[in-house]
């Protein structure tokens, strides 16, 4: 019988479309990923054995150095801008638009209101060595930090999600951490979370028993 000679095929595969899925895969994440902020300060705070997260979104948080300074953070972009506009127009703080632009893409602050313009318009590197950054004022005589809180709540637009939290120095004074709580309790928000660190859970103590037995009890 004669011999059938099979057809030769190329064996090369058109990766067109799949180099076009990696580019548009690669987009998306160079466009969507939010990466973390600059932290304001170094902050070492204190440990507890409570393994919960802290979230990626839907939270105002106060950080607090060793000397007290109080720091304001939140995220979203669009609540940002409504914050910083409503606290323009409502302080009258002059703010030009690149001071508008930094608060809205993410800069902490942790200044007065009435040097929020000058403050707002530096670098991250500037604002350190600037003076300026002296933390946001909670004592009785000027208490701006009650006006942080107030204006970043409006903004949130009665989120239920919405989360307190305070990420505290391990060596801040007593007295600066009392008088933040006092003033989440002069504008009634009960509910706060303390950042903490992570730490083993003592042996013999009702919690280890509490993992050992998956939390059930008798």
């Amino acid at each position: 019988m004669p011999k059938i000679k099979m057809a030769r095929k190329s064996t090369m595969i058109d990766m067109t479309a799949m180099c076009d899925v990696a580019f548009l895969l690669l987009t998306f994440f160079m466009l969507a990923t939010k990466f973390k902020p600059e932290e304001p300060v170094t902050v070492v705070t204190p440990s507890s054995i409570n393994t919960k997260l802290l979230p990626d979104s839907d939270v105002i948080l106060f950080t607090v150095d060793k000397t007290g300074r109080i720091f304001f953070s939140m995220d979203g972009q669009p609540k940002r801008k409504k914050l910083i506009e409503d606290l323009n127009s409502q302080f009258k703080l002059n703010l030009d638009q690149k001071a508008m632009n930094n608060f809205i893409v993410g800069a902490v602050v942790g200044a007065e209101l009435k040097n929020l313009n000058s403050y707002l318009g530096m670098k991250a590197e500037a604002r350190k060595t600037s003076g300026l950054e002296s933390g946001i004022p909670a004592d009785s005589a000027n208490n701006e930090l009650s006006t942080w809180i107030n204006y970043a709540r409006t903004a949130q637009g009665g989120n239920p999600r919405l989360q307190y939290c305070i990420k505290a120095d391990n060596e801040t004074p007593y007295p600066k951490i009392k008088e933040i709580m006092q003033t989440f309790k002069d504008l009634k928000i009960q509910k706060l979370n303390l950042v903490t660190n992570l730490e083993a859970i003592p042996p013999g103590t009702a919690a280890a028993l509490a993992q050992q037995t998956g939390g059930k009890k008798d």
